[in-house]
């Protein structure tokens, strides 16, 4: 068993669940709520946002109250997160966005993922000896630029949803970044490390985050932003057209180029052809209810999807949060992060068999691998129907640091659920128009041929690279009753697993559900978070066979559930967020 030696020790939420503890064990009674004295999920009965930091929900909260529609809320929210939260998202990134119209019914899923230049080849990231580059190296460079999807994803949304004019969205951010803003504990510690790693190497970002000397700010100093009031204000009057193209168009192109030594191959016309694509929705039925999620190219919506079929036939809520569920929940893990990483790539480039994944014919056949007394170890991709010509796997993990989650609800039932990056924290270090370009590149694979093959997730120009980000609204009758997402890279998949069982089976309020510590699995060891609720469980599960590894498990959930004539939405303690609503 291996245990972070630099770990934090336990605090908050995770001591809070250790009280449960004995509960767990037995595995015979549900947690319905936190234990006595812990905090419970923020209750509204109108309208609701939860996001990454208090200040953007905060925004979303007075557009609610104008009236404005979730969208709305969540278009002010982020343009706020851009600028107070720069290091996990920005109008330099993309995101995925789950819509539920309370007047039709119908869940839109957006995907405003970056896209490789139309120059990228498959030799992006390897050295001129046909060796990949050191991440570190290629994450602050140029090459790792991909062509930023979030101001057009945005302005989709507005155009489909929206009921505030466009330019009144912008506001709040746009006096924050004038007025001066005071930086957080994590945007200190994020800027501090990436002083480190190629932030003081470009003048743009040098100028924004760093002091005449090279110094980070601390925690509370005040941050101001001209570069990003005046992009905003040319987005507000000139819709995203302006950021595609025009003088923010030239300083990014400007920016990559210089790309710390590094340049990439992004060209106007890159720019100026990025396009917002509507996927169809991967959604599954879990314990009568429709689990809605985000498809290819992102990997979140089919690995939560295939988890969830795989332990639809145990009886979680009867086992309770006991070693056998989690036991369970692992091994199911398993068995879907193999298939995710053969076959999950951008289905504009690649053939990726969701129907034959999803299939419960392939599922039951999945199952029969899970031993309830013993772990399978590594599990092997499976050989789902309707495949066509299965491609090896890339075997790199997705690193997805620089993350935000959202949710809102509006007045009229909208529902809406969208999970936005950068990718690494801090993105790809180069700054243009005030804001971080990313570093989404890196989450292609670096070697193109493995075993004498093409891997699915290769780069190929135009193409976008596989996520995991896992943006999800559940419904009940046709109607949104549990909405959540995360950061937290290949992770995210186990940190909304674990909410949903702790939710729909376990009966956990969101606030609860949330802070139950993590457990999961991306085929290979089993994480437990530090402290948590599930520690307990680490010798009893490696003598199952898990290699187990205790760990900080830094999650940024935000979740509401809808409940007849109120709301509950909660943010995430293990990060800065707020849930706020009336």
């Amino acid at each position: 068993m291996h245990r972070n030696p630099s770990a934090r020790q336990p605090s908050g939420p995770s001591r809070r669940y250790a009280i449960g503890l004995a509960v767990a064990l037995l595995g015979t009674g549900l947690l319905l709520a936190g234990p006595a004295g812990a905090a419970g999920p923020v209750v509204a009965e109108r309208f609701l946002i939860a996001t990454a930091d208090p200040r953007a929900s905060a925004a979303g909260l007075s557009i609610l109250e104008r009236g404005g529609s979730a969208a709305d809320a969540a278009i002010a929210a982020q343009l706020v997160l851009g600028l107070v939260e720069p290091q996990s998202s920005g109008l330099g990134g993309g995101a995925f966005l789950l819509h539920h119209e309370a007047a039709s019914g119908r869940i839109v899923t957006l995907d405003g993922r970056e896209t490789a230049p139309a120059a990228a080849g498959p030799d992006l990231f390897l050295d001129p000896a046909g060796e990949p580059l050191p991440f570190a190296a290629a994450v602050a460079s140029g090459r790792a630029v991909g062509v930023p999807g979030l101001p057009r994803l945005l302005e989709e949304a507005h155009r489909r949803f929206g009921r505030l004019p466009w330019a009144e969205l912008f506001a709040p951010a746009i006096a924050l970044a004038e007025a001066g803003f005071s930086v957080s504990p994590r945007l200190a510690r994020a800027i501090a490390q990436a002083a480190e790693t190629g932030l003081a190497d470009q003048r743009a970002a040098r100028a924004l985050f760093l002091d005449d000397e090279g110094r980070p700010p601390p925690a509370g100093a005040i941050l101001r932003n001209p570069a990003y009031a005046r992009t905003l204000r040319l987005l507000a009057e000139g819709g995203a057209a302006a950021f595609y193209e025009g003088p923010i168009a030239r300083e990014i192109l400007a920016a990559v180029a210089e790309g710390h030594g590094r340049p990439g191959a992004m060209s106007a016309a890159d720019l100026a052809g990025y396009r917002v694509v509507e996927r169809p929705a991967v959604c599954t039925l879990y314990r009568g209810r429709e689990v809605c999620g985000m498809g290819p190219p992102s990997s979140g919506g089919v690995a939560v999807a295939q988890i969830l079929g795989l332990l639809e036939p145990f009886d979680l809520a009867a086992l309770g949060p006991s070693l056998r569920a989690v036991h369970l929940l692992l091994e199911a893990s398993r068995l879907a992060f193999a298939d995710r990483d053969r076959f999950l790539a951008d289905p504009d480039h690649e053939p990726v068999p969701v129907e034959g994944l999803l299939d419960p014919g392939y599922l039951d056949a999945r199952r029969r691998l899970i031993d309830p007394a013993r772990s399978l170890g590594r599990a092997p991709a499976g050989e789902p129907p309707r495949r066509q010509g299965a491609l090896p796997a890339d075997p790199a993990a997705d690193t997805e640091h620089g993350t935000s989650h959202l949710v809102v609800v509006d007045a009229q039932g909208n529902a809406l659920s969208m999970t936005t990056t950068i990718e690494a924290s801090m993105g790809s270090r180069l700054v243009a128009g005030g804001f971080l370009l990313n570093n989404q590149l890196t989450d292609f694979a670096f070697l193109p041929v493995r075993d004498g093959r093409p891997v699915a997730n290769r780069v190929a120009g135009g193409k976008r690279p596989r996520s995991s980000m896992a943006p999800t609204i559940v419904r009940e009758a046709g109607r949104p009753v549990l909405l959540l997402g995360s950061p937290g890279g290949s992770r995210i998949i186990g940190y909304v697993v674990k909410t949903l069982v702790a939710a729909l089976d376990w009966g956990l309020d969101p606030r609860a559900a949330i802070e139950l510590g993590h457990v999961l699995n991306r085929n290979g060891p089993s994480e437990i978070e530090v402290g948590g609720l599930w520690t307990a469980f680490a010798e009893p599960l490696e003598s199952r066979g898990h290699e187990v590894r205790i760990l900080p498990l830094d999650s940024g959930l935000q979740a509401i559930a809808i409940a007849p004539g109120r709301l509950l939405g909660a943010a995430d303690p293990r990060r800065e967020g707020s849930a706020l609503g009336r």
